[in-house]
């Protein structure tokens, strides 16, 4: 950022040469960004230690400040982090190339074509907190899809951003897209956010990645389209027909394989028929990583250690070792509690009836819905979406992990030979 320019100039100039650089990326062959991409990848293994040692300079910083343990995994770049951030782009260099893509073309009576043709949105911003990662993720997803991008990250991993968005750069300076497709908001002034929301003229949709108060601030002062989840309330609800072994596999892994993430199991929810039998199993195995148990008062009374869980509990995103447990009477009683206190996230059923899936996938009110299967797996790229821009919740204009597709909209086409009416 120029010294001598206010956070307003500085933004606005920022999106005159985003939606410049916007019309270079949309009319860019699918070679052509697939090259820049590869440029970029290459530039970044080419970094890796000056990453790594700018990510130190956040963490150390970070722990200076009590930054919360969740945080700190979020913001931490190690060589397997930096390694999945390639790998990540790379798969998504691979993916078909959506853009231009025609669909449903068929004849009218007055002889006309009408089809669709997808296309990009034009400039999106992205708004994230702690996560590096989303740097390399958004710019990735972004130019796959033709679009430019502007990114501003937290003030924590500042650092660890300019150094993955001069690489990214670095990698598109030569290409056909210019290094302007992607550009990172560098001062940590939060003047700067306000105004990013508010640029109708320059920015076309905003995607916030970070915790509930920043989503709540950017929803409430946007001007522009935001693609947002709040919070990730997941539940998972073991059915009275559940497999013993598979139900605790899947509570344990979608709990503890990682606590700060928004997919990982905050709620569970077990049959009154068989929580004589799960819970206790469940129990051992979480009670050996340490999670804290608040139950309701069947669950008090099965599990000794637990703690009594009012009900703003049923209600929270932990994000640490902490799970709220409900005892209920049947399928009936567990849909209308994740759809009344959960957070439109992802939720899934154990169970072997075939029925009792179907009502739960078409009832639960979710952006991700399972069946025997952790919640975890509701990621980009676990469902082969390459990387994710982020989760959305919302059901306009698109819902869960946001890929290609989401990063893209449609228009009508029409093909005629003279047709006149």
């Amino acid at each position: 950022m120029n010294v001598s320019m206010n956070v307003e100039d500085y933004m606005h100039e920022l999106g005159a040469r985003a939606r410049a650089a916007a019309r270079r990326v949309a009319r860019a062959t699918g070679a052509q960004r697939s090259k820049a991409l590869a440029a970029v990848a290459a530039a970044l293994e080419a970094d890796r230690e000056a990453i790594r040692r700018a990510n130190e300079i956040d963490l150390e910083v970070g722990r200076g400040a009590g930054l919360a343990a969740p945080l700190l995994d979020r913001l931490q770049l190690d060589d397997g982090a930096i390694e999945r951030m390639i790998e990540g782009l790379k798969q998504v260099n691979a993916l078909p190339d959506p853009v231009g893509a025609l669909s449903d073309l068929e004849y009218r009576p007055s002889g006309i074509q009408v089809g669709r043709m997808r296309v990009p949105l034009g400039v999106i911003g992205i708004i994230y907190e702690s996560r590096p990662n989303v740097t390399v993720d958004a710019a990735a997803l972004c130019l796959k899809s033709g679009n430019a991008t502007i990114l501003r990250g937290g003030s924590e991993a500042i650092e660890s951003n300019r150094a993955i968005a001069a690489s990214v750069r670095r990698g598109l300076a030569d290409s056909a897209l210019g290094e302007d497709a992607v550009q990172l908001v560098t001062t940590t002034d939060r003047a700067a956010v306000g105004h990013l929301v508010r640029m109708e003229r320059y920015v076309d949709v905003i995607v916030p990645r970070g915790g509930k108060g920043l989503i709540e601030r950017i929803s409430a002062e946007a001007r522009v389209p935001v693609i947002k989840h709040l919070d990730g309330n997941c539940h998972v609800y073991v059915d009275e027909a559940a497999d013993a072994a598979m139900a605790v596999a899947i509570i344990v892994n979608s709990k503890c394989q990682r606590y700060g993430v928004c997919n990982a199991m905050e709620t569970l929810l077990v049959h009154a028929a068989r929580a004589q039998d799960i819970l206790p199993q469940a129990d051992a195995r979480l009670a050996e990583e340490g999670v804290e148990i608040r139950g309701c008062i069947r669950t008090c009374e099965i599990l000794p250690r637990a703690v009594p869980a009012s009900e703003s509990d049923f209600f929270e995103e932990f994000l640490a070792p902490i799970l709220a447990v409900k005892v209920v009477e049947d399928l009936d009683e567990a849909i209308a509690h994740i759809n009344h206190y959960g957070s439109a996230h992802t939720d899934a059923i154990v169970t072997a009836d075939y029925a009792r899936a179907r009502r739960f996938l078409s009832e639960v009110d979710s952006s991700s819905v399972m069946v025997n299967a952790s919640t975890r797996f509701a990621d980009g790229f676990e469902y082969g979406l390459g990387a994710e821009i982020g989760i959305s919740t919302d059901k306009l204009h698109a819902r869960g992990p946001v890929g290609l597709e989401g990063l893209t909209t449609r228009k009508f086409v029409v093909l005629g030979d003279g047709q006149i009416r």
